[in-house]
Order: C-alpha cells, then structure tokens, then sequence
C-alpha cells in the first residue's frame, strides 16, 4: 500500500469515526423532542401533574442530547473541509447549499425556540411555551431532512452534471428529492421516533425495577410501549421501501449487503437464494461458504419470486464494495428490528391483560429487564445501518460519477494520524462528558416537589388571585 492510499484510508477511518460518534445524538434530539411535545401537550389538556413531572424530567436529558448532537455536529461539518476538500470544492453548488439550508432553516430556527424551550417556563405562557416546544420538534425533524437529503444525494445523485471538476445542478427539484432520499429520511426519522420509545421505555423501566416514582414512569412506560407498537413495524416497512430503491439506485451496494456475487446459477437460471449467513473467499469472487435460502433474495428485492437480482459479477471488480461490513451490519440491524417488534408486542399483549397498570407493572421484572436491555440496541441499529448505507457506496463518494480517492484531501500520512488522533480524542470527550451527565440526571430523578409552573394561568404577568405580599406588590407565578 503506498504512502497515498494509506493516508486515503486513515482519512476514511477518520471520518467514520466523526460520524460514527455524531449520529448517536440526533435521533434522539428529535424523537424526545415529539416527545416531550407530546407530554406537555396532554398536560396543558388535563392539568395533570404527571405530564408535567415527565416533560420537566426529560427535557434535562434532551438538553444534554442537545448539546453532544451540536458539538459532534459542527465537528463533522468542519472535517468536510479538512478530510474531504477536493470534494467539498466539487459538490459545493449542491452539497455546501443543502447545509446551508439546514443551517438557515433548521439549526437557527430550532436554536432560536430550544432557548424559549427551556428558560420559557413561568416567563411565557403555556400555550406560547407548548408553541415553542412543537417548533423543536418540528425543526429537529427538518434538519434531519436537509442532513439525509444531502447523504441521499450521494447515494444516489440526480439532477447534476460533473464537469470540468465540479458538480453543476441543472435541476434542483430533481437533486433534492433523488431517489434515495424520498426512501431514506422517513426510514431515518421512524428510527429516531423507534429510539427516543426504547430510552424513554429504558429508563422507565430502570425505575420501576426500583420500585421508585411507580405512578410516574408507569404511564411513560405504558404509552412509550404502545406507540412501538406502531413504530416498530412501520420501520421494518420503510427499511423494506429503501432496499428496493437501493436495489435500483445503487446495485452494487446492493449486492454487496446481500453477499450476492453470481447473477446466474451455473445451469443459467437466475440465482434467487438469499445468503442469511455468508463468508466471501479469498479471491473475493464469491462466498468460501453459505447458508442459503431459495427464491428469498428475489422475493425481498424484487417481490417475486424468480426475477434476477445483479450480482456483483456485473461490476467491474475497482467499482465492487466491501462485503463484509455491509453484509453483517444490515444484518444485525435488521436481527435488532425484528427483536423491537417482539418487544413491542410483547409489551401490547401485558397491556391487554392488565400488566402494565399502576398496581402490577413492577411484578414483570423479566420485561422490565428486557426494556433496559432493549434501551441500547436501537443505538447499534443505528450503527449498523450507518456502516450498511456508507460502506456499500464505496468506493464511490458520489455513486458512479466521483470516486473517494479523488475526493479526499491530499495529506501525508502523518497529517492524516494527527487529525485521527484530534478528533477521536474530541469526540471521545464529549461522548464521556454526554453519558455522565445523562447518567447524573437520572441518578439524581425526577423533581417532585418544585411548584408547577404555570399552574393555573395561561400568562406571563397574570396575578395571583390577590396581592398577598407585605408591600402589596403584584405575584407572579414563581418559576422552577
């Protein structure tokens, strides 16, 4: 391997550090963010103190979230200058707009409410703090869009044309909404909605096991389980949506997820078996063995059961991706899918028979302990399918018109070292920094017995049925 190649590789490793560690904050930013739009929703509806000690509780583990997800964020943004110039300088005209957009549309707009979000309380109103909430939520969820579309165009680039070195739109409607985008976000946004369940479920859970705050995380638990009960399948549903537009949009990639080398059986029919457990050789023209499971790999990408599916015999063996790592990441992203649905489930057939109220929660311990152990493994999902979508794009960094190797920044090796060595040292601190204080908050529990904010008036500035103080000055309602 040369001194070029190697320094390539140390600049890839790097940046799928940086993402690596970023992408575990966002999805919970905005599923908890719906979240806690939910919870001070319904309280705002009953004047029930639950909600309220519940939006309070998590809101504390959202701004921790928050603040990781934006540190790692900016982070990543600036490694696009650093690892990937010569590709940041191509895909300016779209890649540097659609940021640009994310910045203006979401960042700003979401920075602008989190602030009345959080020191809102007995300053603003409820419905306008309620208003702030939603906005949150709602530009958390369009930052994810202009983030993914971004991702999705190079997964499958549209509406562009790459000449004389650089990316030149030509059609931005077709650009923005490419194909892999219009599969990918609602795949990626049910995700963080299906992570936000289990960590809430997850900490619940861990409370009930504790037999502390029963009547608070009852209800948590409870309505986090129901609603999994939908978002679990849904997901399975949209992750079925992205493999046949990955099916069409990026074959190879396809191919590889699957293990998927020959196109045709020896005698010429197509080869329809799906690899469920596989090894590639040493040649890396096929798998040295398989489990194999017929006319599966055709009924999953196709819906028939005898269509061709590409192999990666017909790619040129310099366009062909990695097998391993997209192979086995789908997979236990998938396995983790499939796990969540029985969890769901499980936890809808308690409901049903009663186990999941106030007066029997903490008598199914084994499903609470399941709850806690499910809690980490949307995070692995999320991993996984990451390494799944980005490893099986290569060696392309936009699909089929810009390789990697032309698109990192050319440095020596010892440069690439040093900037590895510099951000995971950063993203190391900040992701020991997250988990402490997350873990602090949730040591520490929920607050009981500050007064509600709010309670009782819909205004900043309402008075109190009459003065009561000394100086016969107005009272204000006393924030928390």
């Amino acid at each position: 391997m040369s001194n070029t190649e190697l320094a390539t590789l140390i600049s890839r490793l790097d940046f799928a550090w940086i993402t690596s560690l970023h992408i575990i904050y966002p999805p919970l930013t905005i599923g908890l963010a719906a979240m806690l739009f939910f919870s001070e929703w319904r309280w705002l509806r009953t004047d029930d103190e639950t909600w309220y000690r519940l939006c309070r509780f998590f809101e504390k583990l959202f701004i921790v979230n928050f603040g990781a997800g934006v540190a790692t964020g900016v982070t990543m943004e600036m490694a696009f200058g650093i690892l990937y110039g010569p590709f940041s300088q191509a895909a300016g005209p779209f890649f540097g707009q659609v940021l640009g957009y994310e910045t203006i549309t979401a960042f700003m707009y979401e920075a602008g409410f989190i602030g009345l979000m959080i020191f809102g309380w007995g300053k603003i109103s409820r419905r306008m703090h309620l208003f702030a909430t939603f906005n949150v939520a709602l530009a958390s969820s369009l930052s994810a869009f202009w983030i993914m579309d971004a991702n999705s165009w190079m997964q499958s680039p549209a509406g562009v044309e790459y000449r004389d070195g650089v990316f030149r739109i030509v059609d931005w409607i077709a650009a923005i909404l490419n194909p892999d985008a219009l599969a990918a976000f609602p795949h990626m946004l049910v995700a963080s909605f299906e992570l936000s369940l289990c960590f809430v479920a997850a900490i619940s859970a861990w409370y009930l096991l504790k037999q502390q705050h029963v009547a608070l995380f009852q209800r948590s638990l409870k309505y986090s389980v129901l609603a999994l009960v939908a978002i679990a399948p849904l997901q399975a549903y949209l992750g079925d949506a992205l493999g046949r537009v990955t099916a069409e949009a990026k074959p190879a990639g396809l191919a590889a997820i699957e293990g998927h080398f020959h196109t045709l059986n020896p005698d010429g029919s197509p080869n329809t078996s799906w690899n469920a457990l596989a090894w590639p050789n040493a040649k890396g023209d096929g798998n040295a063995w398989s489990i194999k499971i017929p006319y599966v790999l055709s009924l999953l990408e196709t819906h028939t059961f005898n269509e061709a599916v590409p192999g990666l015999d017909q790619f040129p063996p310099a366009d062909r991706p990695a097998v391993v790592i997209p192979f086995y990441s789908f997979r236990i992203m998938a396995g983790i899918g499939g796990f969540l649905v029985l969890i769901a489930f499980w936890g809808a057939w308690l409901a049903l028979r009663g186990g999941l109220s106030v007066a029997r929660i903490t008598e199914n311990r084994w499903y609470l302990r399941a709850l806690i152990f499910s809690g980490f493994l949307p995070y692995i999902a999320v991993w996984t399918g990451w390494w799944t979508r980005e490893v099986s794009r290569q060696p392309w960094v936009v699909y089929g018109m810009m390789r990697t190797e032309d698109g990192v920044s050319k440095m020596s090796v010892t440069v690439a070292i040093a900037w590895l060595v510099g951000f995971m040292f950063f993203e190391l601190i900040v992701w020991g920094a997250t988990w402490y204080f997350l873990a602090k908050v949730v040591r520490k529990g929920p607050d009981m017995e500050s007064p509600i904010v709010g309670e009782g008036h819909e205004a900043l500035g309402h008075l109190a049925d009459g003065p009561s103080n000394t100086d016969n000055e107005p009272e204000y309602v006393r924030p928390v």
